[in-house]
């Protein structure tokens, strides 16, 4: 599945996903504060355009996160994406100490507004996620632990980034399940403007 980058379309090869960057989330979860960032990914079919409660008879929960298109060395667009996680599965496998791409890695687990150009200045972004028209999500990249900056170099240190991959750099507090027929908005802002957005409507 390709995103929307300007007038283009883009099928990135891989999805690298920051863990743990908030602190209010690290919290309402109840996970201890890393000692380093932490890293996983999703592979490029993840991505969709449509937003389900559930996949392979397992309940989803949703997690918005500023998001950014890496090309020429740099993150050259933005959006507001949802990463999609199977939370129950994810919980135990960790209890076992297995790897939990199952729980994150699936097909359906991403969903992007159209990535778009922006001022250049990560502190000026944010996102806000609405549910029905209640904001249920809202954060910018102050609250972060791990600024873009830092999560780009991090991840260059020892992993290769292609063209058109995307960065999903963490999630605020606010997660939770996702409810059939609900109405997700999902919207990033640079300062007070609104850069870019998009509305789901969730199927069963």
């Amino acid at each position: 599945m390709t995103v929307e980058a300007g007038n283009r379309r883009i099928k990135p090869g891989k999805i690298v996903c920051v863990g743990r960057n908030y602190a209010a989330h690290i919290k309402e979860l109840g996970n201890e504060i890393p000692e380093n960032m932490v890293l996983f990914m999703k592979p490029g079919s993840c991505v969709t355009e449509k937003l389900a409660s559930f996949h392979c008879g397992e309940p989803l929960h949703y997690e918005a996160e500023i998001s950014f298109l890496y090309e020429k060395g740099r993150f050259s667009m933005a959006a507001i994406g949802l990463d999609l996680t199977k939370r129950g599965l994810q919980s135990r496998l960790k209890e076992k100490g297995l790897p939990w791409e199952r729980a994150k890695a699936f097909d359906g687990a991403a969903l992007f507004s159209p990535f778009v150009p922006f001022g250049g200045d990560f502190l000026h972004l944010s996102l806000v996620l609405e549910i029905n028209g209640t904001i249920v999500q809202s954060a910018s990249t102050d609250l972060m632990m791990y600024k873009p900056d830092q999560i780009l170099k991090e991840i260059t240190s020892f992993m290769t980034l292609e063209e058109g991959d995307i960065i999903m750099t963490g999630t605020p507090a606010g997660v939770g399940k996702i409810e059939e027929n609900s109405l997700f908005r999902g919207v990033l802002k640079e300062g007070k403007a609104i850069l870019s957005e998009r509305s789901w409507q969730v199927s069963q």
